[in-house]
């Protein structure tokens, strides 16, 4: 079924576009910082050499521009990965959506008052599954795949609780699938703060290093290394604060998709749904 083939494959958008995004990001960086941030980097390094050698007010108050704060390597990274992250996060979004488009059309199509029995389920479910398979915008959607399991298990079974349960198994399957996709995110998620850990690291490192330069009067090392050390932590914060909250949104989508996929099913096929042999047989008895 839908929710067991799609995603898979390396010609797949699921697996395309992480990895095209990884890419993508790694140069989008490399490009923003070759031409932005490092000439705005020695712009301001010069400025304030100027400052120091005419001893100006200027030179006595250090830089606070975006850009001194992020022109580390550690910072470069922490945002590719983001900017990553935020790839992959708007492409499920955008997955979302499209699902969610389905739910205003009709792949039933039963009239006013009429209902589906154990005999008509087998030819409705081969109706639709054709008209999914000529329609490519319905092909693998998670919507036509519940519809399709439900009126494939009332046919076998010829029970509409059978049919709500295979509903409930699909919606449960989904859910299991679209968390463990988020997996890479988390883990990106987790990787920022470590990467502004490391640049902490070795920042204080560095700093130890200047430690008898600056005994001797001269701080600009142990400045200089103190900076990336707060610097790489302070970056890592901020994109892992924003990072978690479009997650948490991603999150919530789905769960709302997923109840929504399964209240359009109950409404629109389980509730029509008849076994007129059983019901004779109760109004007999």
């Amino acid at each position: 079924m839908a929710i067991l083939s799609r995603n898979k494959g390396i010609l797949s958008r699921d697996f395309l576009i992480p990895n095209i995004g990884l890419l993508a990001s790694i140069l989008v960086v490399w490009i923003f910082f070759a031409m932005v941030v490092n000439p705005r980097v020695k712009e301001i390094e010069i400025t304030q050499r100027l400052a120091a050698a005419r001893q100006t007010e200027e030179a006595k108050v250090a830089p606070r521009s975006i850009y001194i704060i992020i022109k580390d390597p550690e910072q470069a990274v922490e945002l590719a990965l983001w900017i990553w992250a935020t790839i992959i996060l708007t492409y499920k979004l955008l997955e979302v959506g499209r699902e969610r488009s389905l739910l205003k059309h009709d792949f039933i199509g039963v009239r006013q008052g009429e209902r589906i029995i154990p005999e008509d389920a087998l030819d409705r479910y081969k109706h639709m599954r054709e008209a999914v398979e000529a329609t490519p915008r319905w092909r693998e959607r998670l919507l036509p795949d519940f519809l399709l399991a439900a009126l494939h298990r009332f046919q076998a079974t010829s029970s509409v609780q059978d049919a709500a349960s295979a509903v409930k198994e699909r919606a449960e399957l989904v859910a299991d699938n679209l968390d463990s996709e988020l997996s890479l995110i988390r883990y990106i998620a987790w990787a920022i703060p470590a990467v502004g850990f490391i640049g902490t690291v070795r920042g204080i490192g560095d700093a130890l290093t200047h430690a008898e330069e600056a005994i001797k009067g001269d701080l600009s090392g142990v400045i200089s290394a103190l900076g990336l050390a707060f610097n790489s932590t302070l970056v890592a914060l901020i994109l892992s604060m924003i990072l978690m909250y479009m997650l948490h949104m991603l999150q919530s989508r789905q769960e709302a998709l997923i109840l929504e996929l399964q209240n359009y099913c109950r409404e629109k096929l389980v509730h029509i749904m008849r076994v007129p042999l059983r019901e004779a047989d109760s109004t007999g008895a």
